[in-house]
């Protein structure tokens, strides 16, 4: 990191390529989706759409467990994460797992990404991605065969800090986990390690500033650069190579992931400047709260001081040797061993 200033880290993380619309590909006549990983034969998977709170249509994947579908109480889980990502990545894959351990699971594209709607496209808020959590507890909680108070929450990297605030809004959450968790309004304001400095804060809102006149003058949003180009230049730092791995190769690429090929806005960090997502972590508390994150992350940090925020009880997992993104699709290093006993605890 000593390469790169702390600006520059920030404004990788937050970008990626122009945004695309999905290609298709026509096999006798029908659309085949393109998911990151392989649907188990023990769980089933159907396209869903909710509304949120703000009249967004969104867009989700629900899976069931097949050996329960004609019953009714089950517990449910609401998946999201990470950002920039979509439903056919890593919340896909946690909910095909847990709906394999006996779970309704719902994975969905927030506001303005994905299949979801929302415009302008590719722009992220610390509320309106807040609500979608909760508009997600609104449709799993009308579901026949889902138990209503037995709901719960994993959000997965900038999603997890999306979930914390939900969960402490939203009451009905019965308990709620991260991995690899950031805070996205803690890093857009801050820098990696609140490095930056009152200084570089105000030069960087004078530029975006700036950037809303262009924009406005032109009548259109301008992408933000790049989080993960098409190849590496060397001297990147670990991260954003570990990055790179996942969304820009088959292991986790998805055409209509910003990650993978698209951009945020580049006026996107202003929602977050200055409306800290954390402020009430503490009133999750009775629900209990599991934070997990890898020993050797970047973002570790992140995880360990929303585990000090937090009231009990509390629970912070570190997984050995794990980098940020073995949380994303390593089901060897992903513990849902854990999740499950967590959830099945919890959620009665």
């Amino acid at each position: 990191m000593k390469k790169w200033s702390v600006l520059a880290a920030t404004v990788l993380l937050l970008t990626g390529k122009l945004y695309s619309q999905q290609n298709t590909t026509m096999k006798n006549m029908e659309k085949t989706e393109h998911y990151t990983f392989t649907l188990s034969e023990k769980v089933t998977r159907e396209k869903v759409h909710f509304k949120n709170r703000y009249g967004i249509l969104l867009t989700g994947d629900l899976y069931l467990p097949k050996n329960d579908l004609t019953n009714t109480g089950l517990p449910a889980l609401v998946i999201s994460g990470p950002f920039g990502a979509v439903k056919e990545q890593s919340s896909g894959l946690y909910a095909n797992h847990m709906a394999e351990r006996g779970f309704a699971a719902l994975a969905f594209d927030p506001s303005y990404t994905g299949e979801s709607g929302g415009e302008p496209r590719s722009v992220a808020s610390p509320d309106i991605n807040t609500e979608d959590f909760s508009a997600a507890v609104d449709f799993l909680g009308l579901l026949k065969n889902v138990d209503r108070k037995r709901i719960g929450m994993i959000g997965i990297c900038g999603f997890g800090g999306f979930a914390l605030n939900a969960a402490a809004i939203d009451k009905r959450v019965k308990a709620v986990a991260t991995t690899s968790m950031y805070d996205m309004s803690r890093v857009m304001s801050k820098g990696y390690y609140d490095a930056t400095t009152p200084e570089q804060r105000t030069q960087l809102l004078q530029q975006l500033g700036e950037q809303r006149w262009k924009d406005a003058g032109k009548g259109v949003f301008q992408s933000g650069p790049r989080l993960n180009a098409e190849k590496l230049t060397g001297g990147e730092p670990q991260f954003v190579k570990d990055y790179f791995d996942y969304y820009r190769t088959p292991r986790g690429f998805h055409e209509r992931s910003l990650n993978s090929a698209g951009s945020w806005n580049a006026t996107n960090p202003l929602s977050f400047m200055n409306m800290p997502l954390l402020t009430y972590i503490r009133e999750i508390s009775p629900r209990p709260v599991l934070i997990i994150a890898g020993e050797k992350a970047h973002s570790r940090y992140f995880s360990e001081d929303a585990f000090r925020m937090a009231a009990e009880p509390k629970e912070l997992l570190m997984i050995p040797n794990a980098v940020h993104v073995d949380l994303y699709d390593k089901v060897n290093v992903i513990p849902f061993d854990k999740l499950e006993v967590f959830f099945k605890e919890h959620l009665k």
